[in-house]
């Protein structure tokens, strides 16, 4: 499914600072393709793998409509050449972020996109990948987190930091309650 740019601003972009979830959408599945594709060519060799993430890539989950994309590389600090390429494809580098070894960058007012650049293989990119397939695999899960994000939604609609936190604190229990043995 290939959108038209105006196509891609109805389904993708919530303002700063801002907590509203939107339905589950198919589009979104299509953007990340789209994107992943623009970053691949940006980036080149220093991609090693690109994956969708965050409640966008989970089927029937709400989510804020912004498109978080893991992207992997070998090293963080040799990774600091890409961001130029990133800049110039339209993100804003944001350092790490308040994550340590991970390079963050936002794009689009309303935000449409984060990307999460993390070393392949490093807890960041195992634990991401794992809180994700756990949701897809399982729709009681995934049913839950739906509405414990709707709940904290609701509760948090104008502080996005707070909302983020709480969100962290069930993503973590649910990784805990559901740890591989």
């Amino acid at each position: 499914m290939e959108l038209t740019k105006r196509e891609l601003r109805m389904v993708l972009g919530l303002a700063s600072g801002k907590v509203c979830l939107a339905r589950a959408h198919d589009a979104w599945a299509a953007a990340y393709e789209r994107e992943r594709a623009r970053i691949v060519a940006a980036l080149g060799e220093h991609l090693l793998d690109s994956q969708h993430v965050g409640s966008t890539s989970i089927p029937n989950v709400p989510a804020k409509p912004i498109l978080d994309i893991l992207v992997g590389v070998r090293d963080f600090d040799e990774a600091t050449v890409c961001v130029g390429p990133m800049i110039a494809i339209g993100y804003t580098y944001r350092g790490e972020n308040g994550i340590p070894r991970r390079h963050y960058f936002v794009k689009g007012d309303p935000r449409t996109h984060h990307v999460h650049m993390v070393e392949i293989g490093s807890d960041a990119w195992r634990v991401t990948l794992r809180f994700r397939d756990l949701l897809r695999l399982n729709p009681a899960l995934a049913s839950e987190y739906a509405r414990e994000k709707e709940r904290l939604a609701l509760l948090h609609a104008g502080n996005r930091e707070m909302y983020q936190r709480e969100k962290d604190i069930v993503v973590e229990s649910i990784l805990a309650r559901n740890e591989l043995t």
